[in-house]
């Protein structure tokens, strides 16, 4: 028997790696599909459906076994499986969000600029930047035309980009905080460049407005109507020679999302208590608004769980997992990271007691008695599992959704694969986390 608390890395297990390459390539599959919170939703419900699931309808009575997803304004999906238990004796939730940093478009975003056409953007969720400058991005999303017709435009072949100044001439440029290098409102997209010689003013920008209006029926009052967004323009790739690491866009938090549901669809019987997967939009700007986590949408799910019962009662009696990366320890930035209570590549979920910032300003902070319960249920079921903080005290710090759930009463703790480069628009993560937290998901939703 050891005295001592220690994580160990999944790859010393070279047996597993089959497994674990196997579960990656079917996150890699996903990650290259869905770059935005519509996209994850609309995988999310083919997919579910091919398991089995049915819409959850208004009135319709559900028995244990049954199969159910519903869909929030098409920007947040919640799947389950009826419990032999009555929802009294609570539900086991995971949450996770979809959303992930990137450029949104401005209602207004159109204009010509020394003959080039450009977009305005405003910047969505925490980023650094400068790191957006001079890469490939896609344009995702969809416009609402004035006739209500929906024109979805992601997955085309557009490519934009943000321009940078040369280094030739950047002495005054280099000499800024890494902050102020570029400012929210120089993040301009490049989108056109050939006139329109019959225009009578903005040649280019007309040219722009005539080629959408003739292949999508775009007009730009459209824009106002629209969600539209700019996300990096890379396939998820394996890294390093091993090949044991991902490198992709929007791993925070689409990784713990995608596990999650994955590990959904593995159940194939009637869980002990109603399992269920919420995974919603606006994390990264705080969970509001109608699709974010502080939505009432959860508590018009749970009545059409259980119609009859209490949602309080209900509530007092679940537990959540709160499922949202963490800070890998990276060996070229030690210094904001605390190596006793960080989390590592590879050696599995990372069980977060709190985060916050500031003296745990903005944390739910699970209670001893909820760390003991998931701490104790992995170890049962043999699930290899972490513990970490997000940084150092002082250091910065984070939130997610588990005080939102914490809120409702819900027993939540926060649990997650740790990343490098989190929010950067090329993230990393390891395979065999991925493999790790699917099967704890699993041993808790089952």
């Amino acid at each position: 028997m050891s005295l001592f608390y220690e994580s160990k890395n999944i790859y010393e297990n070279k047996q597993e790696l089959p497994a674990i390459f196997e579960a990656a390539a079917g996150y890699m599959d996903f990650m290259k599909h869905c770059k935005t919170e519509r996209s994850c939703t609309a995988y999310f419900k083919k997919k579910a459906e091919e398991h089995g699931f049915l819409p959850l309808e208004k009135g319709k009575r559900l028995q244990a076994g049954d199969k159910f997803y519903i869909i929030n304004r098409g920007r947040a999906i919640y799947l389950g499986i009826k419990g032999k238990l009555p929802e009294s004796e609570g539900i086991h939730i995971a949450a996770a969000h979809i959303d992930s940093p990137r450029i949104d478009l401005k209602p207004c975003p159109l204009y010509e600029s020394e003959e080039l056409a450009l977009l305005k953007t405003h910047y969505y969720g925490g980023i650094k930047k400068y790191q957006w400058t001079t890469i490939p991005l896609a344009l995702e999303g969809i416009v609402i035309l004035e006739d209500g017709t929906t024109v979805d435009l992601s997955g085309n072949d557009y490519t934009f980009c943000i321009s940078e100044l040369l280094i030739h001439l950047s002495r005054k440029e280099m000499e800024k905080t890494a902050s102020k290098v570029i400012e929210g409102e120089n993040l301009r997209v490049i989108a056109g460049h050939i006139p329109d010689m019959e225009a009578d003013k903005d040649k280019v920008k007309s040219a722009v407005l005539t080629l959408l209006h003739e292949k999508y029926g775009i007009k730009e009052k459209d824009f106002i109507s629209a969600e539209l967004s700019l996300v990096p323009k890379f396939d998820p790739a394996e890294l390093g020679f091993d090949k044991s690491l991902i490198a992709a866009y929007g791993h925070d938090d689409r990784i713990c999302a995608y596990t999650a549901f994955e590990a959904l669809m593995q159940i194939e019987d009637a869980p002990e208590h109603t399992a269920l997967v919420a995974l919603v939009d606006k994390e990264e700007t705080g969970s509001q608004g109608v699709s974010g986590m502080q939505s009432e949408f959860l508590e018009l799910v749970v009545s059409r769980i259980a119609p009859e019962e209490s949602i309080l009662e209900i509530f007092n009696a679940s537990k959540c997992l709160s499922a949202d990366v963490n800070a890998a320890f990276d060996p070229l930035y030690p210094a904001p990271t605390e190596k006793q209570n960080c989390c590592r590549l590879s050696h599995g979920p990372c069980i977060t007691k709190y985060t916050g910032a500031g003296g745990k300003s903005g944390t739910s902070d699970a209670t001893a008695e909820t760390m003991h319960y998931f701490t104790k249920l992995f170890d049962e079921n043999g699930i290899r599992w972490q513990t970490g903080l997000l940084g150092a005290v002082d250091a910065g710090g984070g939130g997610t959704v588990a005080k939102f759930m914490g809120n409702r009463n819900i027993d939540t703790v926060d649990i997650g694969i740790g990343l490098l480069s989190m929010h950067a628009p090329l993230e990393i993560a390891s395979k065999a986390d991925i493999y790790e937290t699917i099967r704890a998901f699993a041993s808790f939703l089952k």
